[in-house]
């Protein structure tokens, strides 16, 4: 019987990342920050791991402030009124080659939809240069932004519309053990 070790999201070493087909030509991407989050890691029994993270609305970055502000807004995700999003996990099922379907609940702009997160095997404990004890991983996913109330669009003089409905996810995350 194993003891399950909690570990703190470290944002600094973190990082999450979106895209979306723009003008139906290409992917634009952009980042997003989480505030904060925990991992409860039971090596044991895997299944019996959770992860929760809280993340930044507020935060999110394309490298263009017109498009930026736009997305904090109330076409998107209305910042004012919803300012954090977050995922809750209710199940962690390991797959035959070790990788991990980590099933929980995406909330976005006070919508909640069950979302699968596809993730790499969580790394082995490493001590940094101050002591700290980390763990990380990988996960990605895609989610339909109407789901969540992301309904703006445009309809382009060429035909088509200004923006896809499917958001690519891609996480790259890092915590460190809780003392």
């Amino acid at each position: 019987m194993s003891t399950p070790i909690v570990y703190e999201l470290d944002p600094a070493h973190s990082h999450l990342g979106f895209s979306i087909r723009h003008m139906m030509v290409s992917q634009q991407r952009g980042t997003i920050k989480a505030q904060g989050g925990t991992l409860t890691l039971d090596r044991a029994a895997l299944s019996k791991s959770r992860v929760d993270v809280t993340i930044d609305v507020a935060s999110i970055n394309t490298n263009v402030t017109d498009r930026d502000n736009h997305l904090r807004g109330p076409d998107f995700f209305d910042v004012a009124n919803h300012p954090t999003m977050s995922f809750a996990s209710r199940e962690v099922r390991v797959k035959d080659d070790g990788e991990l379907d980590v099933t929980g609940d995406l909330t976005i702009r006070g919508t909640t939809r069950t979302v699968t997160l596809h993730a790499e095997p969580v790394s082995e404990e490493s001590k940094d240069m101050y002591g700290l004890i980390r763990v990380g991983t990988s996960a990605s996913t895609k989610i339909s932004r109407k789901d969540f109330g992301l309904v703006w669009n445009a309809i382009l003089e060429t035909g088509g519309v200004a923006l896809g409905d499917e958001v690519k996810i891609h996480l790259d995350v890092q915590f460190i053990k809780k003392t």
